[in-house]
């Protein structure tokens, strides 16, 4: 592609970008179809910012489509979000504001956001957590999220978290029923339980859900409509909270905003 081209093409893509102000600022000669080189040349070097003004707002204006579609997509899903009765809850069963985290247990990023979620829940007791295994590192990953899956009724799921989140690697399911049974699972009747057809439909749900949301990494929060994915700051936690909160919580959620 030659110079001309090239310039022709720039030139088309900012008034694009910016519609009446790229007119404002380049007036008519840019929209000719007759521009020549040299007067596209001459204005881009005269007006350098407006390239990366041009730029900017490209990426805004995508980057709110994506936001959108992205909110309209957790509405959609509410009810895999808030109701599944396949995740467990933790925090307040009852509580107002509902954050759902995606997490792999040989994540250490998730590792790294257990402490800024447990911290969280101190602080702010109406606040339900729902888990959803989303197994993405490996075999091993999955093995261990079967593990935990197959316990997820029982009242020790939450204990068995947090010890599978900080268990040194390897992390597989011979790891996984160990620890299971250090905190008083029956090893035999849990590995049986974890080769159940239930169990990789629980965890391929999960799959679906998250690709259905735009995750594709852990971990990844979702708290009102807003979807945060990696590890999250207690400040921006309890931000996004206060927010949710201040919209109508759940609420928020099941209407849409």
């Amino acid at each position: 592609m030659n110079n001309k081209a090239v310039l022709l093409i720039a030139a088309g893509l900012l008034g694009l970008a910016l519609g009446g102000f790229a007119m404002f600022v380049f007036g008519p000669t840019v929209f000719r179809s007759h521009v020549t080189e040299a007067e596209v040349r001459d204005i881009l070097r005269t007006n350098p910012e407006i390239v990366l003004e041009a730029l900017q707002q490209l990426q805004d204006r995508r980057d709110n489509a994506g936001r959108a579609q992205q909110r309209a997509a957790i509405v959609a899903h509410r009810a895999a979000l808030l109701e599944d009765a396949n995740s467990f809850v933790a925090g307040n069963p009852s509580g107002d504001v509902t954050v759902v985290e995606f997490f792999d247990y040989r994540c250490p990023y998730c590792r790294q956001a257990m402490t800024v979620v447990r911290d969280m829940l101190k602080i702010d007791p109406q606040i339900r957590l729902v888990y959803k295994e989303f197994p993405i590192l490996g075999p091993q990953s999955l093995a261990a999220s079967r593990i935990a899956v197959a316990a997820r009724k029982d009242a020790r799921y939450e204990a068995l978290h947090d010890a599978l989140m900080v268990a040194p690697s390897p992390l597989g399911e011979d790891e996984a029923l160990q620890i299971a049974a250090g905190l008083g699972f029956d090893r035999n009747a849990l590995a049986e339980a974890a080769k159940a057809p239930e169990i990789d439909e629980i965890l391929k749900a999960n799959h679906t859900l998250a690709v259905s949301l735009g995750i594709a990494g852990t971990p990844a929060f979702i708290v009102g409509d807003t979807l945060v994915p990696g590890v999250i700051s207690l400040v921006d936690l309890k931000k996004l909270v206060a927010d949710a909160r201040s919209r109508g919580g759940d609420r928020l959620v099941q209407s849409g905003g």
